[in-house]
């Protein structure tokens, strides 16, 4: 059974999980907006399913659409945002020998998890 774990910014369900990989739905709100972080342990891809997304990787701003995709290195500096009115739908993989939650380390939030 899939679990959805709710956040200020949306809601995350994860898919499924491997050695090195772990897939994740990720559901941001209208206005929403992930934290502006990096992981030490691994790589992210991200395919936008719906809607349009911002998203920053180190201090380069992209504005992907749907059926297109992005890679995130590994230690890169990134955030997810939700300018839209439309709910935006990435489906993010994680690649990495380390698959932990707690491998986030946040440099701004909105919502003052720091």
């Amino acid at each position: 059974m899939k679990t959805t774990v709710k956040k200020p910014w949306g809601s995350f369900e994860i898919l499924e999980t491997g050695e090195k990989y772990a897939l994740k739905k990720i559901t941001v709100v209208p206005g929403g907006s992930l934290s502006l972080q990096s992981h030490e342990h691994r790589s992210e891809h991200w395919v936008i399913a719906q809607g349009i997304a911002e998203i920053i990787i180190d201090d380069k701003t992209h504005i992907i659409k749907e059926n297109h995709h992005i890679f995130i290195p590994k230690g890169s500096k990134h955030r997810l945002t939700n300018n839209n009115t439309e709910t935006l739908i990435v489906i993010e993989m994680w690649y990495g020998e380390i698959l932990e939650e707690n491998d986030i380390k946040r440099y701004e939030d909105i919502y003052d998890r720091i």
